[in-house]
C-alpha cells in the first residue's frame, strides 16, 4: 500500500506541476503522471536528505523537483523548428 500512496501521490503533484509550468506537454498526460511520480520520490529523498521529515516539506520538494524535471523535459523533448 505504500508504494501505491507514492504512485497516487506522484500522480497529484504531476498535475499540480502541470499547472505551473506553462506550455503544451509534448507527452501528454502519462507522461506527466510518471514524472510527477519520479519528482515525488526524488523530492522525498532529497528532503529526507536535508533533515525534513513533515508533509509541508515533502510537497514542496515533490513539487519543486517535479517542475525541474517538467522544464527538462520540455527542452530535451521540443522538436526543433525547421525552416
Amino acid at each position: 500500500m505504500h508504494i501505491l500512496g507514492w504512485i497516487v501521490f506522484g500522480v497529484i503533484v504531476g498535475a499540480i506541476a502541470k499547472l505551473l509550468v506553462p506550455g503544451k506537454d509534448p507527452g501528454g498526460f502519462f507522461v506527466t503522471c510518471l514524472l510527477g511520480i519520479a519528482g515525488s520520490l526524488l523530492g522525498g529523498f532529497v528532503g529526507r536528505l536535508w533533515g525534513g521529515e513533515g508533509d509541508p516539506s515533502g510537497w514542496i520538494g515533490s513539487i519543486v523537483f517535479t517542475i525541474l524535471i517538467l522544464v527538462v523535459y520540455h527542452m530535451i523533448a521540443r522538436k526543433p523548428k525547421t525552416a
